[in-house]
């Protein structure tokens, strides 16, 4: 009777736990699957003293930082996989990745670099913690404040890409060469108004263009080329002059705003009446019906201007991104984990082992193992030999 009662109790035991178990699991996904603006409070409260710190050193060297990173958003955000980071993986042997698809030759190198020197900072502070997908946002909002611009507010807790291909680039990112009704559809896709796309063409206030982009159309000299007929003569002349050599020195450039083109501001809107667009596609947005109006609207209204830039840029910041437990943030931002891995072998191995045996024990226990984590499948890009879908925690 005595060991009836007992298996009962502890039959009523086990059957009370596993709910509350179940509960505690779905609460704990929940908590990770949703972006908010205190992601790393309690994981990395260093985060954004290191990103702001690590921004402003390389802006100051380099004053080419923050238009850098902006473009770089920009290309990695506007893809149909959303802001994941994508484009800073590197190709491999057996892939040409996102960054290495033509339009994207042209990124500059400041903003790899930067983001290398965030990942860096905030992997010796907290390890194996943050996403290069939420460095890269908070970033770029960062440097855009830093040139003047507005202020957006970034929700954190984004996951990175495992891939990244070339191809799917292709039609998904506007190329100055390209009529405005077909960069307007590239926008309109992702969900974004003709509005807020002549906005964040605004992007164009700072930066510049390499001069092979717009040889084209400076050094066409037919009277019947719209686009040349849309320059202004002097600028156009200046432009031939600052281009000259392009032919054998394709890094020469052009800033894209030549009134003020180290602060985020509207000039480069009331510029474009005047003929003083840089790229073809510049000079679209005044001469389209559609978008003609915004840009004499911001012209007149930098308020407004900021004000849509802003809401277009953290609504473009939450296109696609991936949460919770069943994505992961890379520790090395130009290589997925697959290619990392091959780098730590042993030491994987060594882990993968701990965490079978664990496994064939009591699988449960290891979800109160640490806040890191990644599933054995996804560590080496397969399935293990235990088939195993589920989360577990690897130890730091």
């Amino acid at each position: 009777m005595a060991t009836t009662k007992t298996s009962s109790t502890k039959s009523k035991t086990s059957t009370t736990l596993l709910p509350l178990f179940l509960i505690f699991l779905i609460n704990l996904n929940l908590s990770e699957s949703k972006l908010t603006l205190d992601f790393y409070k309690q994981t990395c409260p260093q985060f954004d003293e290191i990103i702001q710190q690590t921004v402003t050193s390389k802006q100051i060297q380099s004053p080419t930082t923050a238009a850098a990173t902006l473009r770089l958003f920009l290309h990695d955000c506007l893809l149909p996989n959303g802001c994941d980071a994508s484009v800073l993986l590197s190709s491999t042997p057996f892939n040409k990745a996102e960054r290495d698809n033509d339009i994207n030759l042209s990124l500059p190198g400041d903003a790899f670099d930067l983001i290398v020197r965030i990942k860096t900072a905030l992997e010796l502070s907290c390890p194996n913690t943050v996403s290069c997908s939420d460095i890269l946002v908070t970033a770029t909002r960062d440097l855009l404040v830093m040139l003047g611009g507005p202020h957006f507010n970034v929700y954190l807790g984004r996951r990175d890409g495992r891939s990244s291909v070339s191809t799917a680039v292709n039609n998904f990112l506007p190329k100055p060469t390209m009529p405005m009704s077909q960069i307007i559809d590239i926008f309109a896709k992702r969900g974004f108004t003709v509005e807020e796309m002549v906005a964040l063409s605004g992007a164009h206030t700072v930066g510049f263009s390499h001069c092979s982009e717009i040889s084209a159309d400076i050094y066409n000299n037919s009277s019947n080329s719209g686009s040349y007929s849309s320059y202004n003569p002097r600028f156009v002349e200046g432009l031939r002059k600052a281009c000259g050599d392009y032919k054998k020195n394709p890094t020469l450039s052009v800033f894209n705003d030549i009134m003020t083109p180290n602060k985020f501001d509207n000039v480069y809107f009331q510029n474009l009446p005047k003929g003083l667009g840089v790229l073809k596609s510049d000079h679209g947005l005044f001469s389209d019906n559609l978008t003609k109006p915004f840009v004499e609207r911001f012209a007149a209204d930098q308020d407004r201007f900021f004000k849509v830039f802003a809401s277009s840029m953290q609504k473009l910041s939450l296109l696609g991104v991936m949460t919770g437990r069943k994505a992961w943030w890379r520790w090395w931002c130009a290589r997925s984990p697959e290619v990392w891995c091959t780098c730590k072998c042993k030491y994987f191995e060594a882990q993968v082992k701990e965490l079978q045996n664990e496994v064939r024990m009591n699988a449960p226990t290891l979800l109160m193992r640490t806040r890191s984590a990644y599933s054995i499948a996804d560590l080496f890009g397969r399935k293990t030999q235990f088939g195993l879908n589920f989360m577990v925690m690897m130890s730091d």
